[in-house]
């Protein structure tokens, strides 16, 4: 198969001027439309609107390559465009993008398509060949210019892999590296041909291993690691560095492999790479070697990691728990309610259970993103005291008639537990490194897990108190809040849902929604979850409402994309509003947090509560005070869409396609 297999006149345009960047990227979608390569084009415009936010897919020297791999790509395809004036991509250089080809990757694609995006990137990293792409006259030429590079790069491999031999230790690269994107589609071919062109310039033998969606090509061997200078690792995911330990590493993103390759070797050459240590933690970001990440984003991540996989227990949990509550709605008020039937028992138990593994799952994968698998079991003991609340005076009295009561130190208590387990971990590790080599063996099957789990322990027991009267003071202080405060506090995390939609400050809300609601604090944390979770749901309505009310601010496609926002933000799925938000944050990002403080303030007002962590319009069976939560909902959304259909300019009706 050949890239022009990929690639037919019918998605070729030449000699475009596109308004912008969005203007450009309808353009290229209208393109695989015409060639019958997707199904959905407001599906498709979304995924890759959202690979846009994630980082622009301008990887400079006037070249853009947008690109997403979803159901709605009906089969594997590329669109490209010339734009001889240029268009502000956001390049990491600042050039405008004069050039793009879209890919359209259908989701299970079979490796030898990728095998053929990849080529395609790859060669466009050479100058000579992406000019000679620009001054093509007719997509014709376009096509015969690209059939010559392939053929000939076709030839070089082929002569390349008959002239292999058997190496000796001096034909082993002295530089390796490895490439990753999220989507493994263009960005991680493109710098592992940016790293071995300019590998070749300086006179270096580079061999680069690729982690893209066709698996990890060009796997580096161990004969090949023992012998190099050193690794760069240019990824925007998790890359396993354990086989790298002694070695030094440097890492940083995928976008610095395709803009500097050159300053990236040097640093190997120079031996300015910081070696890695023995047990190193998979990671592709930056916190262990080469481009440091601030202390709040290290912390973010880690926290990020033990709430992702906290999410799915509460979620389940919570739900269950709420559907018991409906099941036994008869027996509403009384001590049994939720379990009096065994139906409702059934959920009640099932759902109790998970939604009570939320703080041990959460302190757990804190603790292994800070110290990776070896800190797995001290985080969960951590987080298992914390829920707990065992202490010390629960020991000295354990053979008491009446043992002592324990105080959950709930959320703050996990947390805690998290991080100082992670740390404790990597403490002992350090200290474990002066042991005899004869003792290498045992440390992660005896030692770590053994002295992990004692020294957190410990911690706990001494430090739970503390936590439990923290913990019984946040509930004191939710339970005494009056309705004024109440309010004003609905609206904060009603508003901080819509800042990023997804982000650090939508998580920080929604942690702190669910962290109320595991808390004592009775039916007023009920009500903080309520608020958020209206919240989230309002910034989808919003553009729903907006292009289904205010057409001539919106092109076509915005307004078909516009329908699918309904049912999105009635299942409390906020990023249905990123794609708008990522085109114009100006007008779309306020106007959201507007809606969302509006009916984050209202829902508590009007003492709506909620006991389920998700489910949108879905669960309203079990809100209280349901009908007043829809109108919080109406009236936030409506205000949302009103304010950003005022502000936004109309658009020229032939551009909003109403003429």
């Amino acid at each position: 198969m050949k890239i022009t297999d990929l690639l037919r006149p019918e998605g070729i345009r030449i000699g475009v001027e596109p308004s912008d960047q969005m203007d450009a990227i309808d353009q290229l979608i209208a393109l695989q439309d015409a060639s019958g390569n997707i199904n959905d084009t407001i599906a498709y415009k979304e995924a890759i609107l959202a690979r846009e936010k994630e980082f622009s897919t301008a990887v400079g020297d006037g070249i853009a390559i947008p690109h997403a791999k979803t159901a709605a790509v009906r089969q594997p395809g590329l669109a490209a465009i010339t734009m001889p004036k240029g268009v502000d991509w956001n390049a990491p250089d600042g050039a405008p993008a004069t050039l793009a080809f879209m890919i359209a990757a259908p989701e299970g694609e079979a490796n030898t398509h990728l095998q053929i995006l990849a080529k395609l990137s790859q060669l466009l990293m050479h100058p000579e060949f992406a000019d000679a792409l620009r001054t093509a006259k007719t997509p014709q030429e376009l096509l015969a210019t690209i059939d010559s590079a392939e053929a000939k790069r076709d030839e070089m491999d082929a002569a390349r892999t008959q002239a292999a031999a058997p190496r000796g230790e001096s034909d082993l690269p002295e530089i390796l590296a490895i490439t990753a994107c999220p989507t493994g589609i263009a960005h991680t071919y493109m710098a592992a041909e940016a790293l071995g062109k300019k590998g070749a310039e300086l006179g270096v033998k580079v061999k680069v291993e690729t982690q893209g969606s066709a698996g990890a090509k060009n796997v580096l061997t161990s004969e090949e690691i023992a012998h190099a200078k050193g690794i760069i690792i240019a990824a925007d995911k998790n890359v396993d560095r354990t086989r790298f330990a002694g070695k030094r590493v440097y890492s940083t993103n995928v976008s610095a492999g395709i803009q500097e390759p050159e300053r990236l070797l040097r640093i190997i050459l120079d031996n300015e790479a910081p070696v890695q240590e023995g047990q190193a933690t998979s990671a592709g970001s930056t916190d262990a070697a080469g481009e440091k990440d601030s202390a709040w984003h290290v912390i973010y991540k880690h926290l990020m990691n033990g709430v992702s996989h906290m999410l799915p227990f509460v979620i389940g949990g919570g739900i269950l728990t709420a559907i018991a509550f409906l099941v036994d709605i008869g027996a509403a008020g009384t001590g049994t309610y939720g379990s009096t039937i065994p139906a409702a028992a059934l959920f009640k138990t099932i759902g109790g259970e998970a939604f009570g593994l939320m703080l041990p799952i959460l302190a757990a994968f804190i603790a292994e993103s800070i110290a990776d698998r070896p800190g797995l079991a001290p985080g969960f003991v951590g987080g298992l005291f914390a829920k707990t609340g065992y202490d010390l005076a629960y020991l000295a009295n354990i053979n008491a008639a009446t043992p002592p009561t324990t105080i959950s130190g709930g959320f703050i208590a996990a947390l805690f537990a998290g991080f100082a387990a992670g740390y404790l971990t990597l403490g002992i590790e350090r200290l474990c490194d002066h042991l005899p080599a004869s003792l290498e063996g045992i440390k992660p099957i005896l030692l770590y897990p053994l002295l992990g789990v004692l020294g957190i322990g410990v911690i706990m027991l001494i430090l739970d108190p503390l936590f439990g009267a923290i913990n019984t003071g946040l509930s004191n202080f939710l339970n005494g809040m009056g309705t004024g405060n109440i309010v004003l506090l609905g609206a904060i995390v009603g508003g901080m849902m819509s800042i990023d939609m997804g982000g650090p400050f939508n998580k920080a809300a929604y942690v702190f929604g669910t962290a109320a609601l595991v808390s004592p604090g009775g039916s007023t944390g009920q009500m903080i979850m309520a608020s958020v979770m209206a919240g989230g749901m309002v910034p989808p309505l919003v553009i729903a409402l907006s292009t289904t009310f205010f057409k001539n601010r919106w092109t076509r496609a915005d307004r078909d994309a516009g329908l699918v926002n309904y049912i999105m933000g009635l299942s409390f799925i906020s990023e249905g509003a990123i794609p708008y938000a990522a085109a114009d944050p100006g007008h779309v990002l306020p106007s959201c947090i507007v809606g969302s403080a509006v009916a984050g303030a209202l829902s508590a007002a009007f003492g709506c509560t909620l006991p389920a962590p998700h489910g949108g319009i879905w669960v309203i069976a079990v809100i209280g005070h349901p009908l007043m939560y829809f109108v919080a909902l109406v009236v936030g959304s409506i205000v949302g869409a009103l304010i950003l259909s005022v502000w936004k300019r109309g658009l020229p009706a032939e551009e909003a396609g109403l003429a």
